[in-house]
């Protein structure tokens, strides 16, 4: 899907022309990977134009350098007035913000110490990920055969560019393939997620998801969904999942800031109970819309430009 192009980025602290957001050929980034990114939707409720649960993002932003001992030269207010003030610029209702902080300029060697932190926020319109029919029809998938990173060898709960390149793989085989999507195991070969999504599966009424320990990104729609699933009476269990019960599953859905709820049809072209959005699935989208279309906001997630 093609990036629309606006105004006005974000970058260390300045308002650029979106033709002058450039970066340096020798920045570290492009070596080694060394970004820390977020995937945020501002939403056009019908109370005015809201950033679903900011403060989470910018929380896993941090943590994300963290992990990788890389300090953001901003505080999480002034990277919630700049992400603000950059959807004013560029005139936005809704939109998706995508926050990323990276190794600039500096030694081009492995160590990354003596290279700048710097930060960049975009905004642009952006449609459904998976596709305009994906969350009313669902969609087809595969399991992948490239697995997620072992445990101590790269951190999958933080979201940093250089995790990515496995995601890519798991996407460019399942488009090859006739998919939509891949689902990737982890190395022992419990379910762990799609690309770039977070999955749960439902049998007998019961909502299973795969626990962080199993490669995942800690989702922050991941999060919501369950305790929108809790709001509901709703029994969710966070266990590993077998490969194979994707194939006997009732429901299995995705979640992510860009699929939102995206109900799976098929899994390896075995088709998940009926093989279209099951009654679940349906009802976790119609409250998740509620509160991102109407502003109908219960917990405190939305936060208005």
């Amino acid at each position: 899907m093609a990036v629309k192009k606006v105004e006005k980025i974000w970058m260390n602290g300045t308002l650029v022309n979106w033709d002058d957001a450039k970066i340096h050929v020798l920045s570290h980034v492009i070596h080694y990977g060394s970004s820390w990114f977020e995937g945020i939707r501002c939403y056009n409720t019908k109370r005015g134009s809201a950033i679903f649960r900011l403060d989470k993002h910018l929380d896993r932003l941090y943590d994300s350098a963290r992990m990788y001992r890389a300090e953001i030269p901003y505080t999480k207010q002034q990277l919630e007035e700049a992400i603000k003030e950059t959807i004013k610029a560029n005139k936005l209702k809704a939109c998706y913000i995508r926050p990323v902080a990276y190794r600039g300029y500096g030694d081009v060697g492995v160590n990354p110490l003596g290279c700048p932190m710097e930060i960049s926020i975009a905004v642009w319109e952006w449609g459904k990920y998976l596709g305009a029919d994906a969350l009313d029809k669902g969609i087809d998938v595969r399991v992948s055969s490239w697995a997620r990173p072992a445990p101590n060898t790269l951190p999958t709960m933080a979201k940093t560019g250089a995790n990515y390149m496995n995601s890519q793989l798991i996407k460019l085989e399942a488009v090859a393939d006739g998919y939509t999507e891949g689902i990737a195991l982890d190395v022992y070969g419990h379910i762990s997620e799609g690309s770039g999504e977070n999955i749960f599966v439902v049998r007998d009424n019961t909502i299973f998801t795969p626990p962080l320990i199993d490669a995942l990104l800690p989702g922050i729609t991941r999060l919501s969904v369950m305790t929108l699933a809790h709001d509901a009476g709703l029994s969710v269990v966070e266990t590993h999942i077998p490969r194979e019960m994707l194939y006997i599953a009732d429901e299995v859905f995705f979640t992510g800031t860009a699929a939102e709820i995206t109900p799976i049809c098929s899994i390896d072209r075995i088709k998940v109970g009926e093989g279209k959005p099951g009654p679940i699935t349906r009802q976790l989208q119609k409250r998740f819309m509620q509160i991102v279309e109407e502003g109908s906001d219960p917990h405190g997630w939305l936060n208005f430009v």
